[in-house]
């Protein structure tokens, strides 16, 4: 009898469109340490689809085609592929070495994960988090509403403008340059004394 859910499926599998799935099959092995299980090619060497495991999860992949554009294409992407790993920071090294680009810094979160965000070179996001503590409600609460407050203004020195600090100062009078006095000419002066 056919199963109707294969082996190692879950109920929710990821499919990405990218531009070069062949060259995503071996970054993600790079970055991920994702094994492929199966490729089906296309015409022109593209990928017509493809599956891969990450972890203990499958994620399908395929070419970018007309009708289904890759986030390069769409300019980027509003869905992140979430993982959940023993050691996220070993994970995180991996995957910028390997060449992804940081968009949220590893880093421990008011949720109770150690949480990172990155792109990689085909414009998916991907969540890489271990989880490290189990705060209360009430804690996530306040974290959340600590992160919201506006940030104290400092006081800044109020100064005039510079029109009314010149309406301000009193009108300083131009000292007029003294009147050198003319030379007459030696000739002219002894002329008039005749």
């Amino acid at each position: 009898m056919v199963q109707a859910i294969p082996d190692g499926a879950r109920t929710v599998t990821p499919y990405l469109t990218v531009k070069g799935a062949a060259k995503a099959l071996e970054f993600y092995a790079a970055a991920f340490g994702a094994t492929e299980l199966m490729r089906m090619p296309g015409p022109g060497g593209m990928v017509m689809h493809a599956e891969i495991r990450v972890g203990d999860s499958a994620v399908f992949l395929s070419d970018a085609f007309p009708g289904n554009k890759s986030p390069l294409e769409l300019k980027g992407t509003p869905v992140a592929m979430h993982l959940y790993v023993e050691d996220c920071d070993a994970w995180w090294q991996r995957a910028v070495r390997a060449g992804c680009k940081v968009v949220m810094p590893l880093a421990d979160q008011f949720w109770g994960d150690r949480f990172g965000q990155v792109r990689d070179p085909f414009g998916h996001l991907w969540s890489i988090s271990t989880h490290v503590a189990d705060p209360t409600p009430e804690e996530m609460e306040a974290a959340m509403a600590a992160m919201s407050a506006p940030a104290p203004k400092k006081r800044a020195k109020r100064r005039k403008p510079a029109a009314k600090k010149a309406a301000a100062r009193p009108m300083a009078r131009k000292k007029a340059a003294p009147k050198k006095a003319a030379k007459k000419p030696a000739r002219k002066a002894a002329n008039k004394r005749r």
